[in-house]
């Protein structure tokens, strides 16, 4: 099995090449302005050092016609010169969104029939009929969620605003374990609603996040909660998380 950095990339320092092409059996759908742009069951997942994944088409997958080249071209040292196309659908245009290597290096599996988009540039991705965000689900992330009756602590500014012998613990490849508190155990009266939305491709889209105000301390967007996750992490829905990094995370 391949070694993986949290970035999703092969891990540095480890044996073997930097880029890696593998076969996808899932569907792959790519939308943008409610338009089908590509529809695929012949994808290939490639793996870059230290990038995250990169979903490479068929050509014969991609809704050519809404696609206009570019001049824009750029090289890459472990793969060769890319070549653009914007996609339009209708009066939106997604400029230099798709790109290509017709002629990639000797070291680089051949990619020269295949293409691959922007991930942000497009509006919507779904494998098979689930839609995914931020970036491709890595096969090599796995995510354990797990009831626990460890006990957790959670202070900001020298008081205590949360503290449970009953949290969810999430372990994600890579990542730091994360502790899902239910709401009872946190005081609520110091969290302050918060507009941030972030998203993940394992959990989904955070419905809340809030601001920590304690002990004369402000913390901005210090927790965050899934009310809807995805089904594999259901356990942590309507529970708390808090930021180890921003916050003073104790467990025993």
């Amino acid at each position: 099995m391949m070694n993986r950095t949290e970035q999703g990339g092969l891990a540095p320092g480890m044996r073997g090449p930097d880029v890696v092409l593998e076969p996808c059996a899932k569907r792959i759908r790519v939308f943008l302005g409610g338009e089908l742009v590509a529809d695929s069951v012949r994808a290939r997942l490639l793996h870059e050092r230290g990038h995250l994944p990169v979903y490479y088409f068929p050509w014969e997958d991609i809704h050519t016609q809404l696609l206009s080249e570019s001049e824009h071209s750029t090289h890459c040292p472990r793969k060769g010169q890319a070549r653009y196309w914007s996609v339009r659908v209708c009066d939106l245009v997604a400029e230099n969104a798709l790109w290509s290597y017709p002629e990639p290096i000797d070291a680089c599996p051949d990619i020269s029939g295949l293409a691959a988009f922007y991930w942000n540039r497009m509006d919507a991705w779904f494998e098979e009929d689930e839609q995914v965000f931020v970036h491709p689900r890595d096969p090599y992330t796995r995510i354990d969620v797990l009831e626990s009756s460890r006990h957790v602590q959670v202070r900001v500014g020298g008081r205590v605003i949360a503290e449970s012998r009953r949290p969810v613990l999430l372990f994600e490849t890579g990542l730091p374990v994360r502790y899902y508190l239910p709401k009872l155990d946190v005081r609520m009266d110091l969290l302050l609603p918060s507009d941030s939305v972030t998203a993940c491709p394992y959990k989904g889209r955070t419905s809340e996040y809030w601001t920590v105000a304690a002990g004369g301390v402000r913390v901005q967007d210090a927790a965050w909660c899934y009310q809807h996750p995805l089904p594999e992490v259901a356990k942590i829905a309507g529970r708390i998380c808090f930021y180890d990094e921003k916050v003073d995370v104790r467990v025993a």
